[in-house]
């Protein structure tokens, strides 16, 4: 494998990545791996393996699935968990294309990063205009997250609001049909 692992540099400044933390996502449609690369974006890869370590993603939805875009999860509404939502921490630079299967994390504008997280299902360098920023790559299972469930708003997604305010009587409350795929356990493998 190459020192880029399986990132592909966007900027002559990239690093070479030779350090990595592998993470396992067991979701109810299966379990897919990746790689945390530090170098790439240290601060977004610090704060991934910090909430995967304490279990922040642990039973919560991939609520917004979007064709030929993104999937994305992050929302934990549980006590010890939701003060995360606002504990931003600042944006790294973009050094590597949004390819189809890196992560990067969403945001509100600069500097917003916080637990939100979408896995990219094209590329989406058009997304490094607002700083979004490459850290990560599923490595294993990638073609499992074309079956993760399409449900609310084509665009959006379930209701975030509901989700931050009462995520288990919201996810409840939702038909069979419009359930989320949900992130039934998150994992270090090896760091």
């Amino acid at each position: 494998m190459s020192n880029y692992r399986t990132l592909t540099p966007y900027d002559t400044k990239a690093p070479q990545i030779t350090e990595f933390t592998l993470v396992r996502f067991e979701t109810t449609e299966g379990d897919i791996d990746i790689e945390v690369y530090p170098q790439a974006a240290p601060n977004a890869a610090e704060r991934f393996v910090k909430l995967v370590s304490i279990g922040y993603y642990d039973q919560t939805p991939i609520f917004r699935v979007v064709e030929n875009f993104v999937a994305q999860f992050g929302i934990n509404w549980r006590k010890g968990m939701s003060q995360w939502r606002d504990n931003n921490f600042k944006d790294d630079p973009c050094l590597f294309h949004l390819d189809a299967g890196t992560l990067a994390f969403a945001k509100a504008g600069p500097n917003t990063n916080s637990t939100q997280v979408f896995i990219n299902y094209v590329n989406t360098d058009f997304l490094r205009a607002q700083n979004f920023t490459t850290f990560a790559k599923v490595i294993k299972g990638f073609e499992i997250t074309s079956k993760f469930k399409r449900v609310g708003d084509p665009s959006m997604g379930l209701s975030q609001g509901q989700l931050w305010t009462n995520g288990e009587a919201y996810l409840s409350s939702l038909p069979e049909r419009q359930k989320p795929t949900m992130i039934k356990r998150a994992y270090i493998v090896n760091q």
